[in-house]
């Protein structure tokens, strides 16, 4: 499952919160792109199949509220939540690991478009390193801290292999990365002041399989 911690102690919203918004703002861009110029919350909810009062609690932590009877203005609400969001910003990114996970997210031009922007990548594969991806550059790992000075690097992402997933978290942090995006099994440690978000496909599998299972099983 996806999970997020930091060292924050009072974080500017609740988690729940952060991870609907992005929902939200995916269904406003469709409904820009559809000529709607505004929805209800009901219209939201419906959609989304969250609760009213849950779209009006979550969009009150942006001091965003519609207007009676005819809702919320979709472009600059959409515009608000970019923002917001961070998705306007650009966060230059190194991937750790360019083979078939990591080569991939490279190749994923529609990650700019949420303000990830990945400049270069490290692989310890020789036959990887030295070359590029989509026109990012993937350099040795000894070239790290070069790399995180070079490109103005503050988000690192792991596609490593498990065993190798600490070790290379130790040195993006000791070469000045402050957040982690780890798509790798294992729970990395990090120090004080580290984000991390980790994002496990094994663990949505997992669920995944298990509600098939449920859903195939002889009714008792």
């Amino acid at each position: 499952m996806n999970d997020t911690k930091s060292t924050r102690t009072s974080p500017l919203l609740p988690e729940p919160t952060l991870r609907r918004l992005p929902w939200y703002l995916a269904y406003l861009s469709t409904l820009r792109q559809e000529g709607v110029a505004n929805v209800s919350s009901r219209r939201l909810a419906e959609d989304l199949a969250v609760d009213p009062s849950q779209i009006a609690k979550d969009l009150s932590f942006i001091n965003i509220k519609g207007k009676t009877r005819i809702g919320y203005d979709v472009a600059e609400l959409e515009r608000t939540l970019r923002r917001f969001l961070g998705f306007e910003k650009r966060h230059n990114a190194l991937m750790a690991g360019a083979g078939s996970l990591g080569g991939a997210l490279m190749r994923d031009s529609g990650l700019e478009r949420y303000g990830l922007n990945i400049v270069a990548g490290i692989d310890s594969n020789p036959d990887i390193a030295g070359t590029d991806i989509a026109g990012i550059p993937v350099y040795s790992p000894d070239e790290l801290s070069n790399l995180v000075k070079k490109y103005d690097i503050s988000i690192g992402i792991l596609a490593v292999p498990f065993e190798q997933a600490q070790a290379v978290a130790d040195s993006m942090v000791e070469a000045g990365i402050k957040a982690l995006w780890n798509f790798t099994p294992r729970r990395i440690r990090v120090a004080s002041g580290v984000v991390v978000a980790n994002t496990s496909i094994y663990a949505h599998l997992a669920v995944m399989y298990n509600r098939l299972a449920g859903i195939n099983s002889p009714q008792s």
